[in-house]
């Protein structure tokens, strides 16, 4: 490693920590997110930043698996959550069933436009 390139362990304290309105997004990754009813429906894999407006604009859910198979992801607008401290993790207005019903990731799919459409018309 030369001098001008830093690690992610060489990082200072104040770029991992959380402040009063902003967050990393190592921690954020890994958070649970509860549905309309307070029930656990997934987990946060990953934020998608917009590339232009460096806005974040959706969370990346994990959600379903059984007996070994791997998760479906689905990207919910990043408007749509809500971080409660009482839980510990973000609450959506879904439930498992309307969630479901969502676009999801799936073949590298090119899926924001579908997501909008779901969502604007669903929810907002």
């Amino acid at each position: 490693m030369t001098s001008t390139q830093m690690g992610s362990k060489d990082l200072l304290p104040t770029q991992r920590d959380e402040t009063a309105t902003l967050i990393a997004s190592n921690k954020v990754e890994g958070t649970a997110v509860y549905g309309a009813d307070s029930e656990k429906i997934g987990r946060i894999e990953n934020v998608m930043i917009d590339k232009f407006t460096g806005q974040v604009a959706y969370a990346v859910l994990s959600f379903g698996g059984w007996l070994g198979m791997g998760p479906d992801y689905y990207p919910l607008p990043w408007a749509m959550l809500k971080y409660n401290e009482n839980l510990g993790g973000y609450i959506v207005n879904l439930t498992k069933d309307r969630l479901e019903a969502a676009p999801k990731y799936h073949d590298g799919k090119a899926w924001d436009r579908e997501v909008d459409v779901y969502y604007s018309t669903a929810f907002m």
